[in-house]
């Protein structure tokens, strides 16, 4: 950061490790809580100081190169020394899309300028690490949150405050109602809590379904030994079936189980597969279902075993991201009294959209 535009240090300085949530199945209710919606998207560290803008990641990299859309924004949103925690999204009339956000980290600077005014991206606030040489990270949320509030409270677009509440039915609400708005859920932060970085201080409640998915492959385990991943099929109307993402995290033992269980299955499996194609090592080259290569892998062997169409397993998942699972899925059970080609996306629940401005007028 340039002298020139500081009077001294930033009290809080690049990188820093953004403070992380724990799993809740429930939200948790008591005193001393306070409600946000989950916002799905990139986290981000702000850090102004005077003219220079800086975006950090999760991953503790630079940000900024990828969303030159946000710098003037920020800039004339935040006072001349802050660091502002929060989330970049883009926001479309069917509510946030993460596939776009992803499409941002490119290396071509061409290409991000073009995506940056197609799809311009956003930023919301939920926390506050420091303010002009005030170290806040040892406040209370509640303090963080006020002073938060004072800064960003009449923010202009695409900059805004997360809505929070102290009120755990308005949340309850909040994570029914604005799920299609393509919120992930709801966040529960103690309003005594510091700033904690890297620590998993907060609770987050997100959405959780089942889905009865054909099995359509494998991949072995990076060390080589058991299953990784199993490769998870759903039928459109027209009977085709779409790689819908993957069910994973096996414990060791669990993972050679799952190959001894998927054995029978291998013999004659490329035979009528419908998926196929995708086998042959020349298709990863174009394809990216289910074993293509892309920005996102970093050269990892994402080659995979076909099994054939036989197997059905219900998976839980938290949403969908268009005809995918947003996350990875988590192997509940076989169904093996069930028929690969009932695995439909009929069965799915559909999530009615909310509008994102209702989300901010919270």
């Amino acid at each position: 950061m340039s002298a020139e535009t500081r009077s001294g240090p930033l009290p809080v300085n690049p990188p820093v490790s953004p403070m992380l949530a724990k799993l809740a199945r429930e939200l948790p209710i008591g005193p001393g809580l306070s409600y946000e919606p989950k916002w799905d998207g990139f986290r981000c560290i702000v850090f102004r100081d005077g003219e220079n803008v800086e975006l950090g990641s999760r991953s503790e990299k630079s940000l900024t190169r990828y969303f030159p859309d946000l710098v003037e924004p920020l800039r004339s949103a935040l006072p001349n020394r802050a660091v502002v925690d929060g989330e970049i999204v883009i926001a479309t009339d069917a509510g946030l899309d993460f596939d776009l956000l992803s499409l941002r980290i490119h290396p071509a600077k061409s290409r991000v300028a073009m995506l940056a005014e197609q799809t311009p991206a956003a930023f919301v606030a939920f926390d506050l690490l420091a303010e002009g040489d005030d170290d806040l990270r040892a406040a209370p949320f509640s303090e963080r949150r006020a002073r938060l509030v004072s800064m960003l409270g009449s923010a202009a677009p695409p900059v805004y405050l997360t809505p929070a509440t102290q009120d755990p039915a308005l949340a309850q609400d909040w994570f029914g109602r604005f799920e299609g708005a393509g919120l992930d859920g709801v966040v529960a932060k103690p309003l005594d809590a510091a700033y904690g970085e890297g620590k998993r201080t907060m609770f987050k409640v997100k959405h959780l379904r089942t889905a009865d998915c054909v099995v359509a492959g494998f991949r072995i385990h990076k060390d080589g030994v058991g299953v990784g991943s199993l490769l998870l099929g759903l039928y459109d109307d027209h009977s085709v079936l779409h790689h819908v993402g993957v069910a994973s995290s096996f414990a060791a033992a669990r993972r050679a189980e799952l190959l001894n269980e998927l054995e029978p299955y291998r013999e004659r499996a490329l035979a009528d597969h419908p998926w196929a194609e995708w086998a042959e090592a020349s298709a990863h080259e174009t394809s990216r279902m289910p074993g293509g290569q892309s920005r996102w892998t970093g050269g990892k062997d994402l080659s995979w075993e076909p099994v054939r169409i036989e197997l059905v397993a219900e998976v839980a998942y938290e949403h969908l991201q268009g005809d995918r699972f947003r996350h990875t899925a988590r192997f509940q059970r076989w169904r093996p009294e069930r028929e690969p080609s009932s695995c439909t996306y009929a069965q799915l629940e559909s999530v009615v959209p909310a509008e994102l401005r209702d989300v901010f007028g919270a």
